[in-house]
């Protein structure tokens, strides 16, 4: 089967998982990112893919800025809160440490780094939808572990049905 040898090769290139958090019309959400990488050098880009089926992405229409936060491996527990539960049905926030940001995104108190983007195009790419953003402001602690990676979530039940 076709799709045996790209899940292979995307296993073995263990990309870093994200939590990409925003605000919109008072509300606020965040979800776990597999598909997110930076797509430009100068000016700076960074695309992010959101799940057609969760909370996040619902709301992602009506924002115009956007957290991505990089997590330590130390700090699994915020991919399996951001990636197991959903906000249709608790309030992650409630259950992490976070701090108003930057165009009053939700900023984890515990990613390893973070930055503030803003929304400059929406893409369809089929179950996902992709947000260009542009980096604004953000943040990198040092003393923190490596990155989470795609071996450390890929067993995670998701919140919602794929």
């Amino acid at each position: 089967m076709p799709e045996n040898f790209f899940d292979a090769l995307i296993a073995a290139a263990d990309p870093p998982v994200f939590v990409v958090t925003l605000t919109a019309d008072g509300q606020r959400a965040g979800c776990l990112v597999g598909f997110a990488g930076q797509v430009a050098i100068e000016p700076r880009r960074f695309l992010v893919c959101l799940s057609e089926v969760n909370h996040t992405y619902r709301l992602a229409q009506r924002t115009e800025f956007v957290g991505v936060h990089l997590i330590g491996s130390d700090h699994a527990s915020l991919a399996m809160l951001f990636g197991g539960e959903t906000g249709d049905e608790i309030d992650k926030f409630a259950h992490c440490s976070w701090r108003a940001g930057p165009h009053d995104v939700p900023v984890l108190d515990d990613a390893a780094a973070w930055f503030c983007g803003r929304v400059l195009a929406r893409h369809d790419f089929g179950d996902h939808m992709g947000l260009v953003l542009a980096p604004e402001t953000g943040k990198v602690r040092q003393s923190e572990p490596g990155a989470l990676r795609y071996h450390h979530v890929a067993d995670l039940e998701p919140g919602h049905p794929v």
